[in-house]
């Protein structure tokens, strides 16, 4: 969904010969899996910050177009709505001291844009869910003057033939609101880390990703508050799952974790992805079939909260990757690269340990887990391979950091680089504090106000700071 397209409007010629095409580039993508043609570079890691854009009052500023054209930098790009953007990273080997270079040019860019941003008289912010946002404010008069923003809307309000959109959502309390366009989607935003797998490896790492997706948005918890409602932890999952439903069951919702594991290789995603959902975008591009251009698009139109991905290096060969989404922006720069670091290591370190982890931790388990950790946080209770259940904040203290670190080590991470980033993890689970526990307990200090809650966590994250480090 990152590619513009020329125009909003297609045919039913579009879309038959859009599925033509699609169907010849997912047979050449089958080839290549047989014969076995992607890139073996070792492991490369990335990420995708979505952030938002503020008012002096922390407000939503729809400013994304001018501060594009202050800021000048090709790694930040324009989102659904025109108060958030997009930084991306650099890849990198993940090697040596890679987490230090990842977050200095993560500060680069931050505080670049910060100073783009001054003279707009507005500020940027990472967080899972803006608490002060308000619904009137995502309407498609701040959608992103992008054709494929204004495309897809239209598009999932055919294929919901024209009904609004329903969010129900019960946490602590209890949300049902409906909406009329896509824009619902801008009110969540993540920190999405990019790992590269060769292909031998690659159906483990997936499936590994699935299961370690419950600690880490336990871990890593930004979103406890929606248009003034005390929600789940990480508020953002049923958020986003709802916010683009357009499937009628799990076979076909566009955002999901899935219906199971990979049996062999990430080929089984891009079948599926080929037999069951329908195509959103038929844009029909003039490019060879060996780019795999339309897979590539149609794929983008799916969010799994891990996406397979195809990419291209330099020379031109094919490589796999695995987009880890489950994890919201923010609260700091330090508190992102860590919540990579442990991601890259906990993979890593599980992958040592368990040759076939879905035959030792059931997909429904692992779904279990996801849900229940977006729901509580640390204090979801999770089932593990030994099949006990235990607080998630003891499971991450007393077993995956110490996974975590092995695997880091395997990868050849610095140590002190290893005890640096994985320390903050450590600390944010002893101390019982993410981003969702600070927001709640400035909530139970100062009372509801949520803008003046936004001021207070702007400040606190413009300190530089980890969240388990933030006053109240």
């Amino acid at each position: 969904m990152g590619q513009e397209i020329e125009t909003c409007e297609f045919s039913a010629h579009d879309f038959a010969e859009f599925q033509r095409r699609l169907g010849r580039e997912t047979q050449l993508l089958a080839e290549w899996f047989e014969e076995g043609v992607f890139a073996s570079d070792g492991a490369i890691g990335g990420y995708e910050l979505e952030a938002c854009l503020l008012d002096r009052d922390a407000n939503p500023a729809p400013l994304n177009q001018p501060l594009l054209e202050r800021l000048d930098e090709s790694l930040v790009v324009p989102e659904l709505a025109t108060f958030n953007v997009e930084i991306n990273s650099t890849a990198r080997a993940l090697q040596g001291d890679v987490f230090e270079r990842m977050a200095e040019e993560l500060q680069s860019i931050w505080d670049k844009s910060n100073r783009a941003a001054q003279p707009l008289g507005a500020r940027m912010g990472m967080i899972g869910i803006m608490p002060s946002l308000q619904q009137q404010a995502l309407t498609l008069h701040n959608m992103s003057p992008l054709n494929r923003y204004q495309a897809l809307n239209d598009q999932v309000f055919k294929l919901r033939h024209g009904k609004p959109l329903t969010v129900q959502i019960e946490g602590r309390e209890t949300l049902n609101i409906e909406h009329d366009d896509v824009m619902l989607e801008s009110a969540a935003t993540s920190f999405q880390i990019h790992l590269q797998a060769d292909a031998k490896r690659a159906a483990l790492l997936y499936n590994l990703s699935k299961i370690a997706s419950a600690p880490m948005v336990a871990v890593s918890a930004n979103s406890p508050y929606l248009f003034g409602h005390d929600l789940w932890d990480e508020t953002r999952i049923p958020l986003f799952e709802q916010s683009i439903s357009v499937g009628a069951s799990d076979l076909t919702k566009r955002v999901s974790f899935g219906i199971r594991y990979l049996y062999a290789s990430m080929m089984e995603n891009f079948e599926a992805n080929y037999q069951r959902y329908p195509v959103l975008l038929p844009l029909l591009m003039d490019e060879p079939v060996e780019k795999l251009a339309h897979l590539r698009l149609h794929n983008g139109t799916i969010w799994r909260w891990n996406r397979p991905l195809i990419g291209f290096d330099d020379n031109g060969r094919p490589h796999l990757r695995i987009e880890h989404r489950v994890v919201p922006a923010g609260p700091s720069v330090i508190d992102a690269i860590a919540n990579a670091a442990f991601y890259f290591g906990l993979v890593t370190g599980l992958a040592e340990r368990y040759a076939t982890p879905e035959t030792e931790m059931g997909f429904i388990r692992a779904r279990s887990n996801f849900y229940n950790a977006a729901r509580m946080g640390l204090k979801a209770e999770l089932f593990w391979f030994d099949w006990n259940t235990c607080p998630a904040e003891t499971l991450i203290r007393e077993q995956l950091l110490g996974v975590a670190g092995d695997g880091l080590r395997h990868l050849g991470i610095d140590a002190a680089s290893i005890d640096y980033w994985l320390g903050i993890i450590e600390q944010r689970v002893v101390r019982g504090i993410n981003g969702a526990t600070w927001q709640r307990q400035w909530v139970a200090r100062h009372g509801p106000h949520f803008q003046r809650l936004m001021e207070a966590y702007l400040e606190q994250q413009e300190s530089g700071k980890p969240v388990h480090e933030w006053l109240l």
